[in-house]
């Protein structure tokens, strides 16, 4: 009896730990579709109409994850506006999404204590993404620190440190008219 009770505790604390992993993981890729949040997570979302007078990020405004996606035909107007889904998730990590016109994501921005899964946030362009960081280090003679990968089909920053990470990622053939890499915050 006792050794049955010990087994399904055993069996428990391994299987714990992989289910945490799941809900942390959010499919996303850059070029490509918006990420599915993990169930931890909040969302809320904003239309932005670029070339506005303060900065494209003040012509917004917040919606819910609801209203977001019953609204998602009206926030992309022929007026190349766009629209900024932002996902917090339960360990306070902020991920930003920039949508273009047909729901697909042309940036990202990320901040918070943990580094988001790169690997999942830039999708298909993560091994361009890992090729680019090691000439990088290669040029700093493997010395670590904020990394810029600047490409002509892909630019990522990301630095930070224990606590406080943060970055952007965006495709330059991708972004809208009037929109421009300083504008994915």
């Amino acid at each position: 009896m006792w050794s049955r009770v010990r087994r399904a505790g055993i069996l428990t604390a391994l299987a714990l730990p992989c289910s945490l992993f799941a809900v942390q993981s959010a499919h996303a890729g850059l070029g490509g579709a918006p990420m599915t949040p993990p169930t931890d997570a909040s969302v809320s979302s904003r239309v932005v109409q670029p070339g506005g007078g303060s900065g494209a990020a003040a012509q917004g405004v917040m919606r819910s994850a609801s209203s977001a996606a019953s609204s998602a035909s009206s926030s992309t107007s022929a007026s190349a506006s766009y629209d900024v889904r932002e996902t917090t998730f339960g360990n306070g990590t902020v991920v930003r999404e920039y949508l273009a016109a047909d729901g697909t994501v042309f940036g990202l921005a990320w901040r918070g204590p943990q580094m988001p899964d790169l690997n999942d946030l830039l999708g298909s362009y993560f091994p361009q993404y890992v090729a680019g960081v090691k000439t990088v280090r290669a040029a700093r003679g493997g010395a670590r620190g904020p990394v810029s990968v600047d490409q002509s089909g892909l630019v990522v920053r990301s630095g930070g440190h224990m606590g406080a990470f943060s970055g952007q990622a965006w495709l330059p053939p991708a972004l809208p008219a009037g929109v421009s890499g300083s504008d994915i915050q």
